[in-house]
This record gives structure tokens, C-alpha cells and sequence, in this order.
């Protein structure tokens, strides 16, 4: 992931210190008005889309309640100088075109999210790209989906999280690309289990005359599995496509639990296979491939596409789950636009050393653990940490944030189990010299950060703050502690789903 430098620290009247471009004290104003954008850039198309956000002091916190979208751009065939590098000038004039079209200047925007996805995010310039972008406005939480991020995206931005939340129902989410798709279950609002395979609409692509232009390795792979030729130059023989994107879905189908996995199946597979058990109550679709399959396009655009939301829809009509229509197909993801929202955390806070501060870009994770239990369990906690790095693409070079919502008492035992399980899930990170990094919702922060530090010793910096409210995908700054309060300013950037908003 990109990590942007720390904002500028700017100091006001009063010697108050803001984090935000407009430079409000955080407890003056009852409503924020933002500009946002989202850019997604996709292995098959690119698109971006404007928002104003309205924020609002709600319990001493801002928070979004309303979202107008000011203007969609029209969806770009992602440009390439060659197989593998993203031609960023042809993918800058069309991102400046929309920029007119939708009468905003650059610096009109106050925050915004870019995301690399698919096999975009895996080009030799991806990187570059994320950059190039972020550093326009320096405003941007630049990021480079990886499979189980661009899952999780992808889930959310569908609407399935919501939908599984709104109806208590089990949700399955299938994303399917231009080079990848991407399965989610979706329970209770959040993703309990995920996977992705190759398989996408643009692993074979053809010119004007229908004769194959590109073919990715792993088209390949599936035109020798059903005896299909495919040759650069050539047109396909009668029927051979459609022998091909019928092998797509029987595997995207096993991929989905829907029957035993092969073994080209699990060849397949960029991430752990899903758990199995129960059949979800609905199947909802997202990505380029899903605006056929829900009847909203019907262009070709010189790839599987059409052919494959056909042999898709045949696979899993039979199924049993219900299929619903996402929110959103194609822009599931770009729909997600970061927002700012300046927070001051509790002042029962622990930081040590103090000069660990500020701290910028980190991403949040959530796990999963049931604080009401009366008591915690060291292996649960562990397995919930592990999780939630999993769910980001998280590795041990990239220092993340842990949030949690503490309930009942702060006995030692259970600040002890926490600790511990901590310790355990995080315990790549902590080796590799990364802080610990705590963001609580109660007011255990500072008894926490004693725990971590005195107690347990886990790693050579620790920050504990509470007050703040976080959720999974978003990117929070933490300030230096301010004299006068003893708590700490933190911008929440935080992927604004509509569902949501």
C-alpha cells in the first residue's frame, strides 16, 4: 500500500492544532460540506466518480449523513503501452477530461480514494500510477487493492454487507472482472469469508475483426483444459468461445461451494478456498460482468463478457440461493470515496514514547471478538487478529491500526487475554519492529497501553487511545498529544459506501 507523507501541522488561534484543510476546530462546527472523489483503476476499465459529503456532530463525533453524487464519468478501457505496463498519460487526459466535464477544479477536492484493482494492481507501473494520482492533491488515501481487500471493496460497495445487515440473510457477493473474481459471504453487515480465482471477462481479448488481440496466461490455461486453439492473429473457430466461458463458470461455480473443488479448480484459486457449509440465502453480482448479467448492457467490448455472464447465469439459475440485484455492478468499487473527519480522542490515553507521534495513513482492522463474554480467549482473540489481516492484505512491512469496541469490566484477566491474543496475531508485525497501535471506542485506552507495556512488554513503542470510533477500511493520522487536553487529534479517512450514506 502507498503510505502518504503526515499532513502538515497547521496551529490556529488559541494554539489549537488542526488536521483538516479548512481549518475548523473540531468542536465549533455542526456541519462539514466535503468534495470527494473515487477513481478506480481496473485490469479492464477505469472510471471515477464525484461526490459532496455532509458531515455533521453527532455524540461528539463527525459523521456523514448525506451524500450527493455530483458527477460519474463514463466507463474508460484501461489504456496499455504494452501486456504489461498502464499507459498513465492516455489514463491521465481521460481522468483531466472528467475533471471538466464535471466543472471541479483539483484543488475544489478536499479528499478522494484511488484504487489499483485486479490485474492493473499487479503491472510493473502499478505503483507509479498510485502515486502519480495521489500526489495531484496530496489529499488522497491512495491504495492498491490486493485480492481479499478488492473482495471486501467489492462486497461492501455492492451493497451486499448492507443487504445481508438490513435482512439478516447470508449474502454471497461474486465480483467478476476483467481478470479476476472475486466471492464474499456477507453476514451481519461485514464479510465472514472471501476467496478469488482467475476468472474474468478480459483473459481473452479480440480486435475490430474479432481476431484474439491479448490472451492472459491463465485464458490459456482454460482454452487447453476444453481443447480450444487460440492464436494471436486468428479468429476462434464456431462454438470454441463458448465452450470456453461454459469451463468459466463450472469453475467459478465449484469455486463458489456450489460442488466439490477440482483440481484446475484450486489451480485456480489467488486465495484459501472459502470454508463451505451452508448455502447462502442470495447470490448478488458486481463488476463489469454483472452489468450483463443484470440486463444493463449489452455492447461488446471485444472480450468473454457477454458470453460469460450467459454461461453464469445458466450455472447458477439452478442453484438454490436467491439471486439478487446489486446496488451497484461496475462501480461497486469506485463508488467508495474516502472522507475526513477530525476526532479527539479521550485523554485516559497511553503513548510511549510520545516522539512516536504523529503517526500517518494506518490502516484500521477490526477482529471480531465478542468483548461481552465474560471472559476473553487468548486463541479466539489471535484468530480474530490474524483474520482481519487477512480480510486487508495486510502483511508484516505495513503498520496497521487495531480498532475495538471494549464492553464490561476492565479486570485484569481480560485486559491480560487481550494482550495476549494481541500479541499472538500480531506477532509478525511486533517482530518486524512495527508499534503497537490500539483505537478504542470506551475508555480502557489508558489501563490497556499500562497492560501492553508494563505487562506484557509486546512491543518497543505502544499507542492506546479511546474516544475514537473506527470501523474496518479505514485509514486513520494520529497526532502529537496536545498539552492543554491530554488527548490526541485523529483524522478518520474513512470508504463511504452509499448503502451506508
Amino acid at each position: 500500500m502507498t503510505t502518504m507523507p503526515p499532513m502538515p501541522e497547521e496551529r490556529g488561534e488559541g494554539g489549537r492544532v488542526f488536521f483538516a484543510r479548512s481549518r475548523r476546530a473540531p468542536d465549533r462546527d455542526t456541519e462539514i460540506r466535503l468534495v470527494s472523489v473515487g477513481v478506480d483503476i481496473g485490469s479492464s476499465t477505469s472510471h471515477l466518480a464525484f461526490s459532496r459529503l455532509v458531515l455533521r456532530r453527532r455524540a461528539g463525533r463527525s459523521q456523514v449523513v448525506r451524500r450527493e453524487l455530483l458527477h460519474e464519468s463514463e466507463i474508460f478501457l484501461t489504456p496499455y503501452v504494452d501486456s504489461e505496463t498502464i499507459d498513465t498519460d492516455a489514463l491521465g487526459r481521460f481522468i483531466g477530461r472528467q475533471y471538466d466535464k464535471a466543472d471541479i477544479d483539483p484543488e475544489m477536492i478536499d479528499t478522494g480514494a484511488l484504487i489499483l484493482t485486479g490485474v492493473a494492481a499487479r503491472q510493473g507501473n502499478a505503483r507509479a500510477v498510485g502515486e502519480l494520482f495521489a500526489s495531484e492533491t496530496g489529499r488522497f488515501v491512495a491504495v492498491t487493492a490486493g485480492d481479499a481487500l478488492e473482495t471486501t471493496l467489492a462486497a461492501h460497495g455492492s451493497g451486499a454487507a448492507a443487504a445481508s445487515a438490513r435482512e439478516d440473510v447470508t449474502v454471497m457477493n461474486i465480483d467478476i472482472g476483467g481478470g479476476t473474481s472475486k466471492i464474499a459471504i456477507c453476514r451481519g453487515g461485514s464479510v465472514g469469508d472471501l476467496t478469488a480465482l482467475d476468472v474474468g471477462a478480459r483473459l481473452v481479448c479480440f480486435d475490430s475483426g474479432g481476431r484474439v488481440a491479448r490472451i492472459e496466461p491463465a485464458g490459456l490455461v482454460f482454452a487447453k483444459a476444453c481443447g480450444v486453439v487460440l492464436e494471436l492473429g486468428a479468429v476462434p473457430e464456431d462454438g470454441a468461445l463458448k465452450l470456453l466461458t461454459s469451463l468459466m463458470a463450472e469453475r467459478l461455480f465449484e469455486a463458489c461451494g456450489g460442488i466439490p473443488l477440482s483440481a484446475m479448480a484450486l489451480g485456480l484459486l489467488r486465495l484459501a478456498p472459502l470454508a463451505g457449509g451452508m448455502l447462502p440465502d442470495q447470490v448478488s453480482f458486481s463488476g463489469g460482468v454483472a452489468e450483463y448479467i443484470h440486463g444493463r448492457e449489452r455492447q461488446d467490448f471485444g472480450d468473454l463478457g457477454k458470453l460469460l455472464a450467459d454461461a453464469i447465469l445458466v450455472r447458477f439459475r439452478g442453484w438454490g440461493p436467491q439471486i439478487r440485484f446489486a446496488d451497484q455492478g461496475i462501480r461497486a468499487t469506485v463508488i467508495g470515496a474516502s472522507q475526513h473527519s477530525v476526532q479527539l480522542s479521550g485523554n485516559t490515553i497511553f503513548v510511549d514514547p510520545e516522539a512516536i507521534l504523529p503517526l500517518a495513513n494506518l490502516p484500521v482492522i477490526v477482529p471480531e471478538v465478542a468483548f461481552d463474554a465474560d471472559e476473553l480467549d487468548v486463541g479466539v482473540v489471535a484468530d480474530a487478529v490474524r483474520a482481519a489481516l487477512r480480510r486487508l492484505d495486510l502483511g508484516a512491512g505495513q503498520l496497521v491500526a487495531v480498532g475495538y469496541r471494549w464492553v464490561g469490566p476492565a479486570t485484569f484477566a481480560r485486559l491480560d487475554a487481550f494482550a495476549a491474543g494481541l500479541a499472538r496475531g500480531l506477532a509478525p508485525l511486533l517482530a518486524a519492529g512495527m508499534p503497537l497501535v490500539l483505537v478504542g471506542d470506551g475508555d480502557v485506552g489508558g489501563l490497556l497501553g499500562v497492560h501492553c507495556r508494563a505487562e506484557r512488554v509486546l512491543a518497543k513503542a505502544v499507542v492506546s487511545i479511546d474516544g475514537v470510533l473506527v470501523r474496518e477500511l479505514d485509514f486513520i493520522d494520529i497526532g502529537e498529544v496536545l498539552q492543554v487536553s491530554g488527548g490526541v487529534p485523529v483524522v478518520v479517512k474513512s470508504l463511504v459506501f452509499p448503502s451506508e450514506a
